[in-house]
Formats: C-alpha cells, structure tokens, sequence
C-alpha cells in the first residue's frame, strides 16, 4: 500500500477498529531470537497466573517483526517449551510477521492525518545532540522513502499508574519524544505493531517485566492517539544475571530444561513470592493449580530487579535488588 501525504481526514478517522472481547484477555509475546530462558519463564509464567487467576484467557504471540534477530526454529523452540511448562495458550498463535498489512493501514491513517514525519537524524548526531531525539525533523518535510518515520508525539504520557510497582514517573525528554515507527529499512517498529497487535486482539491486561516500564509510556500515548481503550499494565520484577543487566538471549542466558520442567518451574514461582518449602508436587499440572489458586498479584515482589545465580535447572538462588 502506498503512503499518501495529501488527504487529511478528521481526527476520528485515524482510529482504526479492532476486534471486541469480554473478559480477561492476557498474552505473552517472545521475540523468537533463541530458547527461553529462566527470565522469559518468569514472565511468561507471571502473565499466565494473572490470566488463570482470573478467570481470562492467555494469548501466545510470537513478535518477529524484528527479521534480523529471528533465529530460525525459534519460534517453535518457544512454543514446544511452553508446551512442555504447562502453560497452554487459548487460541491460535500470532506472527507479526503475517500482519504487515494491518500495521501498514494503521500507519497509512496516521501519515494521512499527518501525525507521521520523515527523519533523517542518525544516531550520531541524536548523541551530539544531547543523546535523546529534539524533534529536530519534525517541519523539515524530507522525503518519506528511504528515511525513518516518526510519530509525532501528541499525547505525551509522564506518568502512569503500574498494577505491581506503582506510581511511575517518565522523563520528560523521553515522554515527548517523537519515536520512530517505522525504520529506515522499511521494518514496522515495534512500538506501532505491539499496540496495534493488542488493540487488534483484544488484550486487556499485559503483565510482563519490568524493563519495559518506559517503553509502556510510550504505548499508553499510542493507545489514546489511536483512541484504543487502553490496557491495564502490571510490570513483575526483571530476572538480571548482574544489577542492570538482564538475563536474555543476547547474553547467552542458559535455555531451561523441556525434559525436567518441574525444578524451573518451582524456582520460577519462588521468584514470583510463592513460599514452596514444604510442599511437594508430582506434576506441572498439580503445582500450576495450586498457583492459580494461591496467586494474588498484591504478593508479587515489588522489586524491579532480582539477581539470579542459576548453577543448573536444580538449583538456583535469587537476590532482591
């Protein structure tokens, strides 16, 4: 679809319309970039609970919008691993990389309601200038081929209220930010399709880590430009193998174990709040009902951060940061 810059229809206009649910609607979304990892668990774990424990249903979308990163067989890696944990989605599985034509008619409403630029800026001089982006390209009018696209920031959101850790507070340089939502390569970014996507499914709540409580500002101001309803947002303590540094794929996390899921598992909840000492379970599916049962979100650690020493699958020791 061609990026029209001269029809300019009303404000409403640039809403798309998306699919109407009742109810809990929960998801979890993994970049397919390699196996998960104890991190991923945790979140993926804490947002299945939140799901179950109210009675909703829990979504699978893979978020592989990103191509460069994708491993191949990551995406069935992930899925084969959640299998393995217990934690069965309701539905079919998403791809972004199926939905082009979707994010594309959002992107298209907002260029023709010219709430999108063209930028030139590269990072070089983003740093020269401060190390945050100035809206410097905003009325220079370059060329949209070839160049980022940004989403002029209308609904600048410095605060929000998270479900687990609070009252949040967003810098101002970040909050009015005008962001790029669609790259130089011709990519979707992903803070366009990860709202489109929820509004487009219907998700209500999203629970996940931490480390995306700036980014979720940036969401909530997409949500209102769009006029989305917008989602309730509960952020779970980030899994780090060192105060400020994740456990992730990119530093070569270790993959849990799908044969013996039972210990990870355990640890996983342990790190949610859960007291396991005295208890013992037969099965993934005996634990994941006593959870569901037993979980209150109030109990989550408010952490942001939690160190995790993991020795193996068996054994692992966690420090609040």
């Amino acid at each position: 679809m061609q990026i029209s810059q001269d029809t300019h229809p009303e404000q409403g206009d640039c809403a798309a319309l998306g699919i109407q649910h009742n109810g809990y609607r929960g998801r979890f979304a993994p970049s397919p970039s390699g196996p998960l990892h104890f991190g991923s668990l945790v979140a993926a774990l804490a947002s299945y609970l939140d799901a179950k424990a109210h009675n909703g249903q829990w979504l699978v979308r893979i978020e592989d919008i990103d191509t460069p990163r994708v491993v191949a067989g990551a995406d069935d890696a992930i899925l084969t691993t959640l299998d393995a944990y217990g934690l069965h989605w309701d539905g079919k599985v998403e791809y972004q990389s199926q939905r082009h034509t979707l994010y594309q008619d959002v992107l298209s409403s907002l260029v023709s309601c010219q709430h999108v630029y063209a930028c030139t800026c590269t990072r070089k001089q983003i740093k020269a200038r401060g190390g945050y982006y100035d809206n410097h390209c905003r009325a220079e009018h370059h060329r949209f081929d070839s160049n980022a696209l940004r989403l002029q920031q209308n609904y600048p959101v410095m605060e929000f209220e998270d479900g687990l850790q609070g009252h949040v507070q967003i810098p101002d340089d970040i909050a009015r930010e005008d962001y790029i939502i669609k790259r130089r390569d011709g990519l979707f970014a992903y803070q366009l399709v990860v709202v489109v996507d929820d509004h487009d499914q219907g998700i209500t709540h999203v629970v996940r880590g931490a480390d995306l409580l700036e980014p979720t500002a940036r969401q909530i101001s997409l949500f209102k430009q769009l006029a989305y309803p917008t989602p309730h947002f509960t952020h779970v303590p980030l899994a780090v193998a060192t105060p400020g540094f994740k456990l992730s794929k990119q530093n070569h996390a270790p993959a849990i174990d799908n044969q013996n899921p039972l210990p990870a598992l355990m640890a996983a909840l342990t790190f949610l709040g859960f007291s396991l000492s005295d208890l013992q379970f037969d099965s993934i599916d005996a634990l994941l009902t006593w959870a569901i049962s037993n979980y209150q979100r109030a109990n989550l650690p408010h952490n942001k951060e939690i160190q995790v020493i993991q020795q193996d699958n068996l054994h692992y020791t966690f420090t609040p940061l």
